[in-house]
């Protein structure tokens, strides 16, 4: 409203700039699995499921949704992968994939601009990072941590050179920081097995180097090309304020059942752990957020790209 009557007191004044709220037409999601919907509709978190007259239980995949489709809904946007009101020929697309790396999102942006091109109408999302980082991880103690802590930098910096490519280009990019890891149930276990917190203080670590070499890569870019989520400072204040974020109760443990759903692509609201629910707990697994999760997150993507000057 406030910036409406800028406008118009602007126009009414016949001078100035008014300020047009940005309005893309797409959304382009590239990196890893957080980011995934499959061609069946499951996505990584607890699934959400619909019964039919008949009582058969199938995927509702608009239920439950993942940060970016918040993110897309939020501008009144679809992906092909979703579209539970028929939306013909959805624009936005997903170049995501289980289990991909920084180096693999620069070949999701090279398969993109083989048959496309990136214009400032395109909201281009990177979320990628945690597979680089555990990768790194599992190095250890075999590996020194400096040397980890050089290869995180490193893939954090090459992450950034794809945030220029893309901004040269004339999208609009949202990245993430590295979602923090130490944080998960993973990172507890390997503490537990350690007997100390030195894993989950490497992982810390190597987070922070990751985050640095993005930060230190894009911080001569504009702000009207690039906005940065600082996703790792969500996850930690939901750990630590968890009752104020949809009245969630329990950031420590997996909501999804191992021995009902071995992997968490198979996860449903039918294969939780007993009292959990899609809102209950930050974690939908050892690694992957919650829908809880992804709805703060998804929030906090739409607030970076409105309040950021695109």
């Amino acid at each position: 409203a406030a910036a409406a009557g800028l406008t118009a007191l602007l126009a009414s004044c016949g001078g100035g700039t008014p300020v047009v709220a940005f309005q893309p037409t797409r959304i382009l999601a590239f990196g890893d699995e957080n980011s995934v919907i499959t061609a069946d509709a499951h996505k990584y978190t607890v699934n959400a499921l619909v019964a039919d007259t008949n009582g058969v239980k199938t995927i509702a995949c608009a239920s439950n949704p993942l940060w970016t489709q918040r993110l897309a809904s939020s501008y009144g946007l679809v992906f092909p992968q979703c579209k539970p009101d028929a939306v013909a020929n959805p624009a936005s697309r997903i170049y995501a994939a289980n289990g991909a790396k920084v180096a693999d999102l620069v070949t999701q942006v090279d398969q993109h601009l083989a048959a496309d091109t990136f214009s400032d109408k395109d909201l281009v999302t990177l979320f990628v990072g945690q597979n680089d980082i555990l990768e790194q991880y599992a190095l250890y103690p075999n590996t020194p941590s400096d040397q980890l802590l050089t290869a995180a930098f490193t893939a954090g910096a090459v992450l950034a050179g794809q945030v220029s490519r893309i901004a040269d280009a004339g999208g609009k990019v949202l990245v993430s920081t590295a979602p923090e890891l130490a944080l998960t149930p993973f990172a507890r276990a390997e503490d537990t097995a350690a007997g100390d917190t030195t894993r989950s203080a490497l992982l810390t670590a190597l987070v922070a180097k990751f985050n640095e070499g993005l930060r230190v890569g894009i911080s001569k870019l504009n702000g009207s090309q690039v906005a940065i989520m600082l996703s790792n400072e969500l996850m930690q204040t939901m750990y630590k304020f968890p009752a104020s974020y949809g009245g969630m109760s329990n950031v420590i443990d997996k909501a999804c059942d191992a021995t009902l759903a071995p992997a968490v692509l198979q996860c449903t609201t039918d294969t939780l752990v007993t009292g959990a629910t899609s809102t209950t707990h930050l974690w939908a697994d050892a690694i992957h957020l919650s829908p809880n999760g992804h709805a703060y997150l998804g929030a906090l993507a739409s607030n970076r790209t409105r309040t950021n000057p695109f």
